[in-house]
């Protein structure tokens, strides 16, 4: 059961902590992390000797020396950054000598719904921390032992700070717990779902409280006529390859009929690595295959990613300034490139700390979602005793 007393009372607590002392708890958080790598790995272990290593999802659940060092290095980032909360948004003085103010504050207490992701633990942990939320965490059954070890290790930074470890809550990792958290009117004030396209389904379908999606990734790269193959070449390689499992990972190439010829020279560093599909589009692969399709033009291209996307991340590689502006304007995603790669899509990457997710949705926020955007806001009104006619 979601004990909704205590954690609304432990969000109340964390909003008044200052900026300092939330950064300081996150720098803990940090050290306490790496402290306890080796139990980390060893909960790590368990959850993937239950996983087939051949499943999309087992390169997302393993942890290593080097992961959890970057997840601790992303809450330091995140205790780095300015806070979201308190800025004056938007400020008038009415004729009546009103004054109106908009302010960002905290949402109050936002769950995490995800799957075999234990970095994502800590992440939204911090993240939802430094915005002056408490958190509800959801994960999956995939990486129970994982949660759980980073969680005990969060737990034991908020007592040495004095603070109610429910302002941290992981749920169990059972589907009444899900449908317990999406009925949750009153005490969660936000949802946000991180995992497959069938999560994201069930949470909009059955969510009773406010719910920002973080779509799927059916991502694309377009190869036009005047690109640089080389850089072509790097670009479609690290797109793809660097990690597979990852929403950013390129599904789809696109390649204009005039380079049909240099097609082995584009893929050759991919060659005996990802098994290729011609007329397969549309599918997120999250594994060692690409789609491919020879495309006469730039509008054909534009209507395939407008067929076939998921609205994630796409990219054009070419040096035709013109067919590019083309690209950018039109491609309706919430990050579009021009000679740069969808693997870039990343909170940390755009300097936000961490993410919370990547939003597919266009309502309220796109893209990859930090602190900014999960915050909220309200008016402030002052006045000196203007009454209304």
């Amino acid at each position: 059961m979601i004990e909704s007393d205590k954690i609304k009372l432990a969000s109340q607590q964390l909003a008044s902590l200052s900026t300092e002392a939330i950064n300081e708890l996150l720098k803990d958080m940090a050290n306490a992390l790496e402290a306890g790598t080796e139990e980390i790995l060893m909960a790590n272990e368990r959850d993937l000797s239950r996983m087939d290593s051949s499943d999309p999802k087992y390169d997302r659940l393993r942890l290593t020396h080097e992961r959890i060092g970057a997840i601790a290095s992303d809450c330091r980032n995140v205790a780095s950054l300015p806070s979201p909360l308190g800025r004056i948004l938007s400020q008038r003085t009415m004729p009546n000598g009103l004054e109106i103010s908009r302010v960002s504050v905290p949402f109050g207490v936002i769950g995490v719904i995800y799957e075999a992701r234990p970095n994502v633990t800590l992440d939204v942990t911090a993240l939802c921390l430094k915005a002056g939320s408490a958190v509800i965490l959801k994960g999956g059954s995939d990486a129970e032992e994982s949660n759980k070890a980073i969680c005990a290790i969060i737990h034991q930074a908020l007592l040495r700070h004095n603070l109610d470890t429910s302002v941290v809550t992981l749920l169990p990792a059972t589907r009444e717990a899900t449908a317990e958290l999406l009925s949750a009117e009153g005490l969660v004030d936000l949802i946000i779902p991180r995992g497959s396209a069938g999560l994201i389904r069930y949470v909009r379908e059955n969510a009773k409280v406010p719910v920002i999606e973080t779509g799927a990734g059916v991502v694309h790269c377009y190869v036009d006529k005047d690109a640089n193959i080389e850089m072509a070449r790097d670009i479609v390689y690290n797109a793809k390859c660097r990690r597979v499992s990852v929403c950013n990972a390129l599904d789809c190439l696109l390649v204009h009929r005039s380079l049909e010829s240099r097609l082995p020279e584009l893929l050759a560093p991919m060659q005996g690595k990802v098994t290729f599909h011609y007329g397969e589009y549309g599918r997120e692969w999250l594994s060692h295959d690409l789609s491919i399709r020879i495309v006469d033009s730039l509008d054909e291209a534009l209507s395939h990613i407008q067929a076939h996307g998921s609205g994630h991340s796409e990219s054009i590689v070419t040096d035709d300034e013109q067919a590019a502006d083309k690209f950018l304007r039109l491609v309706d995603a919430a990050c579009v490139y021009h000679n740069a790669p969808t693997s870039f899509t990343d909170g940390a990457q755009f300097g936000l700390g961490a993410e919370i997710g990547i939003s597919t949705q266009k309502l309220h926020a796109r893209g990859p979602m930090a602190l900014d955007e999960i915050t909220t806001s309200k008016y402030i009104i002052k006045g000196n005793g203007q009454v209304r006619s």
